[in-house]
């Protein structure tokens, strides 16, 4: 799964546009209490190709095959969820489990919350539901997917590389690893080592989500399946089949290298797995 480090070259590096445009997003506030906000992005209903194109570099064969996904209209957060919304909510009447109040190992209250579980991420969304009356949830692979996207088909939903300028991603060269701190043509970068506070980047995609590249990696509903044969083509959660114990994964973190950040990328860990780079965004139906 790793990129090995190429053989030393002569030539000059090419170093690939990143698209910057200015965007309007709706949304809407909720508040949690104590002056803690969750911000809520509308986006759109539309259609997308899901999956990576056969000739996208460090594609895995479990994005494929590409397909069609209608997604209807549906509100995302417009970060992942902080430390501060998580101790907000964490603070609301159990519904199925208990919460730490600060489960994170890299303190702040606008970091992303982290060491998270899968159930502990469901629990979350569960309380909130009940304290605000919305039907918040996790979103699902697909959306999740057209929502980093924005209507982009590159790797990124800023272009077709990625830089530490622009994420939190492991951006270092290991070579007792061999992994590589580039992807494509892009340049090197740096390798922080833990998280930065949401927004930090001050890079939005076109619907006005945040840090859909890097910093934590993202819990989805579904279950995990080693490729998209027979997935549901109409952005619902893949919940039948697959793996009971696995959980998808989704957008790479401050220890994953850039290809795991690309829009396409899906990975999977148990459902109880509790580490410093898991954390999630929760979605709400419009």
């Amino acid at each position: 799964m790793s990129a090995k480090l190429p053989e030393a070259s002569q030539e000059p590096t090419a170093i690939l546009v990143i698209n910057r445009r200015r965007e309007k997003a709706q949304y809407f506030v909720e508040d949690l209490g104590k002056g803690v906000t969750l911000d809520m992005v509308l986006i759109p209903a539309g259609n997308f190709m899901m999956g990576s194109p056969p000739d996208e570099l460090e594609r895995k064969e479990n994005e494929e095959p590409q397909h069609q996904v209608t997604i209807q209209k549906f509100f995302l957060g417009k970060y992942a969820v902080t430390q501060a919304q998580w101790r907000a909510v964490a603070a609301l009447p159990q519904v199925n489990q208990e919460l730490s109040s600060d489960p994170s190992e890299f303190k702040g209250d606008n970091r992303p919350v982290e060491q998270i579980t899968w159930f502990d991420a469901v629990e979350f969304c569960d309380r909130l539901s009940r304290h605000t009356n919305r039907q918040y949830r996790l979103p699902s692979e697909a959306e999740w997917e057209y929502a980093c996207r924005a209507g982009t088909i590159t790797p990124f939903h800023f272009g077709e590389t990625i830089t530490t300028d622009l994420a939190n991603y492991r951006g270092e060269d290991d070579q007792t690893m061999g992994w590589l701190g580039s992807y494509d043509r892009g340049p090197k970068g740096v390798c922080r080592q833990e998280t930065t506070p949401v927004g930090n980047f001050a890079v939005a995609n076109a619907f006005g989500l945040y840090d859909m590249h890097g910093n934590v990696w993202e819990w989805c509903a579904g279950r995990w399946h080693e490729n998209y044969e027979g997935a549901p083509v109409d952005g619902s959660a893949w919940v039948k089949g697959g793996d009971s114990d696995r959980r998808v994964l989704r957008g790479g973190s401050w220890y994953g290298l850039p290809q795991h950040c690309r829009s396409a990328y899906r990975d999977w860990l148990d459902a109880d797995s509790r580490l410093n780079y898991l954390g999630f965004r929760v979605a709400c139906s419009a």
